[in-house]
């Protein structure tokens, strides 16, 4: 488990993100269509996971913003932006703000992408909810880098995220 704060209130998740050099196991999303995104969808292609709690919180949505211009300039890499939302919300945010430089995806379905990479926060106001992080990962699903952020109100680190995807 990990402990992180919300506003500077500490909380427990339910485990650990996957470590660094260690392989992704399969996991099910669901995309905007509410097809099925897995693992070997995006096979071949380097991958930032950016994890949330939900879009409707101004720091998760600055997250998906700065992304998505920052995901235009990147090769052979796709930024999957993964929150508890609904997919229909997801595309209701991303039209509205022209997103189209990530996949948004949503846990809504089984929630084994955030029980397996220990992602639920277990206790506090966002109880059920991801907590923000980033996990970086190359185009054989092999961990580069991992951020749980400390402070769920703040962003993530962009810059190291986006190095450890180059």
């Amino acid at each position: 488990m990990a402990k992180v704060t919300f506003k500077g209130n500490p909380f427990t998740t339910s485990g650990t993100l996957p470590a660094v050099g260690s392989q992704l196991g399969d996991f099910r999303l669901t995309k905007q269509d509410l097809s099925d995104l897995k693992l070997q969808d995006l096979k071949g292609k380097k991958v930032i996971f950016n994890i949330f709690p939900s879009l409707d919180t101004p720091t998760c949505a600055t997250s998906v913003r700065k992304f998505n211009e920052k995901a235009a300039a990147l090769q052979n890499t796709v930024v999957v932006c993964v929150s508890s939302d609904l997919p229909f919300a997801q595309g209701r945010f991303c039209g509205a703000e022209g997103i189209k430089n990530v996949v948004t995806a949503s846990d809504l379905r089984d929630r084994d992408f955030s029980k397996r990479w220990g992602l639920v926060f277990t206790d506090g106001p966002l109880e059920g909810l991801m907590s923000r992080s980033i996990v970086v990962a190359d185009a054989a699903g092999k961990v580069l880098y991992t951020e749980q952020v400390a402070e769920t109100a703040n962003e993530p680190d962009y810059e190291k995220a986006l190095a450890a995807a180059k």
